[in-house]
């Protein structure tokens, strides 16, 4: 597998690509490229129904974690919420069983009804990098503030692209919540998307 090395990495290209502030942490476990085997891993996941291969992605990611310093203190694990129209759909969100890894091997928490998606909007392969900022403004909102105050959340998507969807759940739980620390966990990166080549 092309592993990235990053999450022993304080600064690195993950965190380089949604360094919004309040982020402390950022890591992406592998690299792949469209057309590659690990291009279907993810396809097969995400869309073919196979959570049990998202949900071992994310034990072996969260083995990576946990053997960095950077993510000892992780309270709760967060996955990027799909709307409910989109979850019936897919039967299952991807992000949460991921988390759902990462949250074993870690030995923490796993929250996955706290952070909503409360905006129906079409999937972000649909756009062009442009018009992915303006597809997710407003589309996620917190439940509840007090479950996240004081707690340092580990929020997880599979694929790490132009950034928009996650940046626009951290400005959510950021405008929301005090007093809460934020790393982020993405299973996957392509090296043109992340390093700016193929």
């Amino acid at each position: 597998m092309p592993v990235t090395g990053y999450s022993g990495l304080k600064e690195n290209p993950a965190w380089e690509k949604i360094k919004i502030a309040g982020v402390e942490n950022a890591s992406a476990m592998f690299f792949y490229n469209k057309g590659s085997g690990y291009d279907e891993i993810i396809h097969t996941f995400k869309y073919k129904g196979r959570s049990s291969a998202a949900y071992q992605l994310g034990k072996w990611f969260g083995q990576d974690l946990k053997e960095s310093f950077l993510y000892s203190d992780i309270d709760l694990v967060v996955p990027v919420p799909l709307h409910p129209l989109r979850l019936i759909s897919r039967g299952y969100n991807q992000s949460a069983y991921i988390s759902r890894g990462i949250a074993k091997i870690l030995g923490c928490r796993l929250s996955t009804s706290n952070l909503v998606r409360v905006k129906y909007n079409r999937s972000q392969t649909e756009y062009s990098k442009k018009e992915r900022w303006v597809n997710v403004e407003g589309i996620f909102n917190i439940i509840n503030p007090s479950i996240f105050e004081n707690k340092h959340i580990l929020l997880v998507d599979d694929v790490l692209t132009t950034g928009a969807t996650l940046e626009e759940c951290i400005e959510t739980i950021k405008k929301k919540v005090d007093n809460c620390r934020i790393s982020v966990a993405v299973l996957a990166v392509t090296p043109h998307d992340i390093l700016g080549k193929d």
